[in-house]
């Protein structure tokens, strides 16, 4: 058979060959991920950017378990600008702290307000935490007949201001363990003002 009569088969049979492959390349997926269409008839603008997704499906126990993420996150991050910070009665710093004074500037570091006062006066006036939360972090622990007070930061040690050492964390040793009074919560919201008594934080090491 001629050359000049065969390559006219030959440039058809190769064009649907290339037609047929192609075909078979788009429906296999190499890697496993799901593909997606471009809806061509709806384009997003050039300018568009991915819209936020918010669920309001999502339980209100969700929510809350977020809000006091973010609040526990802050916290800590107040209590930590000041550690280090020396133990001096009767004051809320910046610079040196009691023990009572670093709890209410640890709050009102993040917008939480309450009249300052002795650890006594906290105890008096929060409640105690739900049964099974005393060790949930923010939680105030009280010490030595209610004249010590920190901070939790978990079932493991506590943030307060020390006589010897001033701000420190502190793992719940059997010292620690054996003077606990009890917890109490600062509320998050409708904050009542709490009367001044007089008191004297002894007790803190």
């Amino acid at each position: 058979m001629n050359f000049r009569k065969l390559f006219p088969c030959l440039l058809t049979a190769a064009f649907a060959l290339s037609l047929s492959v192609a075909a078979v390349a788009q429906k296999k997926n190499p890697d496993d991920r799901q593909r997606y269409a471009l809806d061509i008839h709806n384009p997003l603008p050039e300018t568009a950017t991915e819209p936020e997704i918010i669920d309001e499906r999502a339980p209100a126990s969700s929510k809350v378990a977020s809000a006091e993420l973010r609040f526990q996150t802050q916290l800590f991050g107040a209590i930590e600008s000041h550690m280090g910070a020396p133990y001096r009665f009767n004051t809320t710093g910046p610079n040196t702290f009691d023990c009572s004074g670093l709890v209410w500037r640890a709050f009102n570091d993040i917008g939480v307000n309450f009249t300052r006062g002795p650890a006594r006066s906290y105890w008096a006036v929060f409640e105690a935490p739900p049964a099974g939360e005393q060790y949930k972090a923010g939680t105030l622990v009280f010490f030595s007949g209610l004249t010590h007070v920190g901070i939790v930061a978990d079932e493991k040690g506590f943030y307060h201001a020390s006589r010897r050492n001033g701000v420190i964390y502190s793992p719940f040793s059997e010292y620690w363990l054996s003077r606990i009074d009890g917890f109490r919560r600062v509320p998050l919201e409708g904050l009542q003002p709490i009367r001044y008594e007089a008191s004297i934080e002894a007790g803190s090491r």
